[in-house]
Order: C-alpha cells, then structure tokens, then sequence
C-alpha cells in the first residue's frame, strides 16, 4: 500500500469517541427512562450512543430501520429523531416471524406510535424514493446472501435488495451498516454457514450501486476473533468481531 493509500484509509477511520461527543439528542435517546431493562443491557455491547453519533443522527431525520427485528434500534431512533422525525421498522415475514415475539413486547400498549412497522417481501419493500435521510442495516446484511427454504428464506435478489436502498434515499442520505466480519477474500459466502460478511466484499457491493462509502468506526472490533467460527458459536457468540461502514447516496 503506497504512502497516499495509508493516509487516505486513516482518513476514513473515525476517531474513538468521548462522551463529550454525544450531542444531546442521542444522549437522552440512550437514557430515556421509559427504555427496558434489558435492552439497556444490550447498550453496553451494541454503544447505540457512539453509533448514532458516529452516524451523524440529529432531530428532525427521518430513518429506517431495514430487518430490524424487535425494534431495539426503531426505539432509540425514534427518540434521537423527536417528534419532527419518523421511523419506520422494515422486517420481511422471515424476520417478523423470528421476531414476533420481541415486537409484540416492545410495541404493546402502543408504545412507539412515532414509529411505523412494515413488513413486506424483500423485491418490494415499498420504500419509495427518496424518502429517508438515514437507512441503518445491523448484522442483517449478510442475510441477504444467506439461503435455507427450509427456515422459511428463499433466495433474495441481492442487486435488486441493494437497489431499493439506494433509491429510498434522498440525495446525500446515509447508509449505515454493521455487521460480523468474515476472512478477507471470502466475499460473501461465509454467509451461508458462518452468518458473517467480507468487509471489503460489502464495499465493493455499495459503491458498485452507487454509494459511496464515507467512513468507518472500529468501536466494534473484536481483534481476538479470528473469523472462522459461526456467530451462534458458544465462543464467540456476542462477541464477534463487527464492523461498521457509512455510506452516502451518490
């Protein structure tokens, strides 16, 4: 790698963040009171308040919460985003099912009214054009490349998947994924077995529909994981090795 190409990819790399850094909006979002009990547990493991500020997420967005299961990231968003902003939680059956439960729990007694839920097939989530300012993908990307009939998840177009994004965003909206890192040069086949993803495979996958990738944050690195393993292992299950990418609409 020459001189330019070191300097460029630290560029890239956000710095570690400081509590300081937390604008206000996602500080109270994390410490809303009316959050649960366990999904402050996750907190510690997930950081919603140093991603949502590594995403730049600010009053007034509207975001969408693309496979995002039972909500937990819907709840804050909705939070950080007030009452000028929206959410919408965007699962397809395969996910509301295996979620249903979570979803049930989190939105009973109509909580949440802010954020809208969409369950829709993965060719036509009816996202529309240009409508959100931020679409956040976490550790679900790599099921777009992931196959079993037999769990109920038939093979998904992934350039059309990957094309509905990027018109759902308005111009200059944001991409932000996360997801477990697979060995370089696997691409995307150790989603199948392992439930993980290439990194620089994800890149390539993006900027080639139009992104263009922004930054990255290592505030979820795992450098003890050695990207062999699949995610469900008792070994490293919650503590993969994840990283982050965001992205623009070019």
């Amino acid at each position: 790698m020459t001189r330019y190409a070191l300097v460029l990819a630290s560029l890239l790399v956000a710095a570690p963040l400081q509590a300081a850094d937390i604008p206000a909006n996602i500080a109270a979002a994390v410490a809303a009171p009316e959050r649960s009990a366990k999904d402050r547990e996750r907190d510690a493991h997930d950081k919603p308040a140093e991603l949502l500020a590594f995403a730049g997420v600010k009053p007034g967005m509207k975001v969408a919460d693309v496979f995002g299961g039972g909500g937990y990231w819907s709840e804050i968003f909705s939070h950080a985003v007030g009452p000028t902003g929206s959410v919408t939680l965007v699962n397809n059956e395969g996910y509301a099912a295996f979620a249903k439960d979570a979803i049930k729990a989190r939105f009973a007694g109509d909580r949440l009214k802010s954020v809208k839920q969409v369950v829709a097939p993965t060719n036509n989530l009816g996202m529309g054009k240009d409508q959100y300012d931020l679409i956040e993908i976490f550790m679900s990307y790599h099921d777009i490349y992931w196959v079993d009939e037999k769990e109920g998840w038939p093979k998904i177009d992934a350039d059309n998947f990957v094309k509905q994004l990027h018109a759902a965003l308005k111009p200059g909206g944001k991409l932000l994924i996360v997801d477990h890192a697979a060995k370089a040069g696997t691409g995307s086949s150790a989603a199948q077995d392992l439930h993980r993803i290439d990194e620089e495979f994800a890149k390539k996958d993006f900027t080639s529909h139009g992104f263009k990738l922004q930054k990255t944050w290592d505030g979820l690195r795992n450098p003890a994981d050695d990207h062999t393993k699949p995610v469900f292992d008792d070994s490293i299950r919650g503590k993969t090795d994840r990283f982050t990418q965001l992205y623009v609409k070019g």
